[in-house]
């Protein structure tokens, strides 16, 4: 493959902690030829909502990096 993302954090209701509360998701891209790269954004509302908003940032963290290519 040219480009992975991978997606881990707490999609909640349960599983939070004051270090890494519900909603706390983080991404990892690499692609071939460049450095791997990792970056955490937070997302509010429920479970569905938190999952939701994670796959939609990485799907467009994979496109934005298959147009810099």
């Amino acid at each position: 493959a040219y480009v992975a993302v991978s997606v881990t954090g707490v999609a909640g209701p349960l599983g939070g902690s004051p270090e890494k509360p519900v909603g706390t998701v983080w991404f990892g891209l690499s692609r071939t030829g460049c450095e791997p790269s990792a970056f955490c954004r937070r997302f509010e509302g429920d479970r569905a909502a938190v999952r939701s908003q994670a796959a939609r940032e990485a799907l467009l963290s994979l496109l934005a990096a298959l147009r810099e290519k």
